[in-house]
């Protein structure tokens, strides 16, 4: 499901934008977090110096598997693992969160901070505020007609679970980084209809069980269904859209 829908369909959208503003000069080792099934690994293995050590962690062990199979299949210098790295040990980070959940977010900038070293880079990718508003204000009609959600609290959790790119900067000023800088654009994803928004496996695998994980099984099923009847009622024969803030942040350990 992640090699074949969410890598193109999903986080692509987020490395395009970390190719275009993260630099490498001389390091010694790059350490990749949540590298997923290796694919941008793989294309900044090309971008980075040969010299340069390429490590990545991947998220369990299913995906690592599929990462290391992939490296062997492109011959990619990269090494794949899912153990623990001591700390101060490499002198670039970056860390894709565009999967994580917001509450996480502290967590995952410290472990970056924790494994960099003393003037290493860091950098991070997430959706930030402002991400999924009008998939938010259907979910809130939704449940509120549905009795459901505390009467649409749920969706006022998921807007408000979002961390604005000003609050990433503080966390991560936070955390030690300095230098902190933050590049964002917005991404619009487009679907013909309710059914296809619902039947994407980004929405109906990835985003949606976060977002209504507070309703049991069959409340889930009813919101599914009355979500893409909404959404064809709202947009008639007009396709569905809805747009994600990228972001990435930047910063050097002190």
């Amino acid at each position: 499901m992640r090699d074949l829908y969410i890598n193109d369909e999903w986080t692509r959208r987020f490395t395009d934008l970390v190719d275009k503003h993260l630099k490498f000069s001389d390091e010694e080792n790059f350490l990749y977090l949540n590298a997923g099934t290796g694919d941008h690994a793989f294309a900044l293995r090309e971008k980075i110096d040969k010299n340069t050590a390429i490590f990545a962690r991947c998220e369990h062990q299913h995906i690592l598997s599929i990462a290391r199979d992939k490296a062997i299949a492109v011959k990619a210098d990269v090494d794949f693992l899912m153990l623990t790295f001591g700390d101060a040990s490499f002198d670039h980070v970056l860390t894709d969160a565009s999967l994580s959940r917001p509450a996480e977010l502290e967590e995952i900038i410290d472990e970056a901070f924790r494994v960099a070293k003393s003037g290493g880079k860091i950098g991070i990718f997430l959706p930030a505020a402002g991400s999924f508003g009008e998939i938010f204000s259907l979910l809130w009609e939704v449940l509120f007609n549905e009795d459901l959600g505390e009467h649409g609290a749920a969706a006022e959790a998921m807007v408000t679970a979002l961390p604005t790119v000003s609050r990433v900067e503080e966390i991560a000023e936070s955390a030690g980084l300095r230098n902190v800088q933050t590049h964002s654009a917005n991404e619009v994803f487009e679907f013909d209809n309710g059914a296809e928004f619902i039947g994407s496996p980004l929405v109906s695998d990835f985003l949606l069980p976060d977002w209504l994980e507070s309703l049991d099984e069959k409340e889930k099923e009813r919101v599914t269904e009355k979500l893409a009847q909404l959404i064809d009622s709202e947009d008639g024969t007009l396709t569905f859209r809805f747009s994600v803030k990228v972001a990435l942040v930047t910063g050097e350990k002190v």
